[in-house]
């Protein structure tokens, strides 16, 4: 066999135009799934949060998605979400992986409830600590929330890395103005961010805090979106924007 006739039997030019062709993943696959462009932003869905967990100290990337055995996973997202926040500390409780359904009132694994929750439409948030997101760069820490129905991690301060990569997935993370008012907040608290219509840099964002009690207040949350940030988290994440773009 020549040169030439071996070259031919082992490489194929890409199609000019690869719009068309298709990409099969068994739906049996338990390490491969194809995924769904997330939600655009809609100012509804920021209105009366429920707090899924408010974290009690550190909270690394290994805490939101745990590593080891779960990244055989890493290209199935509906999977792998079945690791998330499971050795986050839960302030109700001080206990890992439990915690309580707001809407059921049972008690139970944090995946699990915030599956319940995406059902049943309930959108939710994270009450965090400082330097929330250290450690590893991990994507999931961040595609995990997203894809569980997650709209926005609030905390003190952030690791630089998470934040834009929540950014990314069209998630909102913002930080308190004033620290202490972490305190404010309890677990059964809802949560709304009002003007996000008016969404723009170096514009803090107006928190109201409903308490279970039916009193409310105001804080005050800061964010660090550019321009360009605001623009995926209007289409949905950073992927959605720039499929946008390339249509026009």
């Amino acid at each position: 066999m020549s040169s030439g006739q071996q070259k031919n039997d082992v490489a194929k030019a890409p199609p000019s135009d690869g719009s068309n062709v298709p990409v099969d993943v068994s739906p049996e696959s338990q390490r491969l799934q194809l995924l769904s462009p997330f939600d655009k932003m809609n100012p509804k869905n920021l209105v009366d949060m429920t707090i899924l967990i408010k974290v009690k100290g550190k909270c690394t990337t290994d805490h939101i998605s745990a590593a080891g055995p779960w990244l055989k996973f890493r290209g199935h997202l509906d999977n792998i979400s079945n690791n998330l926040f499971l050795t986050a500390v839960n302030i109700e409780n001080e206990e890992m992986n439990n915690i309580q359904n707001k809407s059921t009132g049972e008690w139970g694994p944090v995946p699990g409830t915030a599956r319940a929750y995406k059902a049943q439409g309930i959108n939710w948030c994270v009450i965090g600590d400082d330097n929330y997101g250290e450690g590893s760069s991990r994507e999931h820490a961040a595609l995990e929330p997203r894809h569980l129905g997650g709209r926005a991690i609030i905390v003190k301060s952030f690791a630089r890395i998470h934040e834009t990569n929540l950014k990314k997935q069209g998630m909102l993370p913002l930080t308190f103005s004033n620290p202490s008012d972490y305190d404010k907040i309890q677990p059964n608290d809802k949560i709304s961010l009002l003007g996000i219509e008016n969404f723009a840099p170096g514009k803090p964002l107006e928190c109201r805090i409903t308490h279970s009690d039916g009193s409310t207040e105001t804080i005050e949350l800061k964010h660090t979106f550019n321009e360009q940030q605001i623009n995926w988290f209007k289409a949905g994440s950073a992927l959605n924007f720039m499929k946008e773009m390339a249509s026009k």
